[in-house]
């Protein structure tokens, strides 16, 4: 049996046993066929997403992030087929407050009813008694709006006391949302857009360490512009690197508290991410970034 080993270090969430590497995989891209940006409908080779998420789990990863509404049901289906019953250290994330239409549009399911049946669906299609963690998705695609979140977060925190769910955590937030949650029930994860390129989060990212709350960002190479591309391009190819690893080895250096979950639906391109997890971006090269992406940002 392959050795594992260490992806990125290890984070422990604040008040509870779970510990994790901290580069794991996100299962979206299972779902859709090739290339296919709608996550719609099974994959091209369920086999192939099958031996994916085995050689993942094989090589370290103990952190998945998926969602029932990617498919919809697909991906999670396919996360029981391949890794049922699961080892004892994965974790497994996922996601509600969304729906898909029959066009395969993304539509909200924030009421109380839609986050019962969503729990239920995600136990139900991974083969589980009760979820370890649940994140709220809530705002836009990509940022935070301001929007009353009390029903669907009551609804979680009343599964969580039922025993369904161990955990909650939210999606697309802003501190202030946070803030409001807490006095709700506990948060142990927040996942965003943040990357090289967009740097919202700064602040909001050093105070969810403080606390011991994992940071999960989305998207590690979107949004950048053509400026920023070609810096990230030459940076990578300095260090004999893809842009990818060094977008994420640019996130694992940024704070302690940040999980990372890369998706593919290749082996190839899964090895290449984690092997993100041994590169060392030199202090000197994060600054150039730094100054490349503040320059373009300012441009804008």
């Amino acid at each position: 049996m392959r050795e594992k080993t260490n992806l990125g270090g290890r984070f422990t969430f604040a008040d509870t046993s779970m510990t994790v590497n901290r580069i794991g995989y996100g299962a979206m891209q299972l779902a859709g066929r090739d290339g296919d940006k709608m996550v719609w409908g099974p994959p091209r080779d369920i086999p192939g997403a099958v031996a994916v998420l085995r050689e993942a789990v094989a090589s370290g990863v103990n952190h998945i992030d998926t969602s029932d509404f990617y498919g919809p049901h697909v991906t999670n289906q396919i996360i029981k087929q391949a890794l049922h019953p699961y080892p004892d250290d994965l974790v497994i994330v996922t996601k509600v407050g969304g729906r898909r239409g029959a066009d395969g549009s993304w539509l909200h399911a924030r009421s109380r009813q839609e986050i019962i049946d969503a729990v239920h669906d995600n136990l139900r299609n991974l083969g589980l008694d009760a979820l370890q963690v649940v994140n709220l998705r809530l705002g836009g695609f990509t940022a935070p709006e301001d929007e009353p979140f009390e029903e669907p977060l009551s609804a979680l925190a009343e599964l969580k006391h039922q025993g369904l769910v161990q955990h909650i955590g939210l999606s697309t937030v802003s501190a202030r949302q946070l803030a409001e949650a807490q006095t709700i029930t506990e948060i142990i994860c927040i996942q965003n857009l943040y990357n090289l390129a967009q740097r919202g989060d700064e602040r909001f990212i050093d105070d969810l360490a403080a606390q011991r709350i994992a940071y999960v960002p989305y998207f590690p190479l979107g949004g950048f512009s053509p400026l920023q591309s070609a810096a990230l391009d030459a940076t990578a190819a300095s260090l004999r690197a893809t842009p990818m690893q060094v977008a994420l080895a640019w996130l694992l250096q940024r704070a302690p508290n940040m999980l990372l979950i890369p998706g593919t639906s290749s082996i190839g391109h899964l090895r290449e991410n984690l092997a993100a997890a041994t590169l060392e971006v030199p202090a000197e090269t994060i600054a150039e970034l730094d100054r490349i992406a503040g320059a373009a940002r300012r441009a804008t």
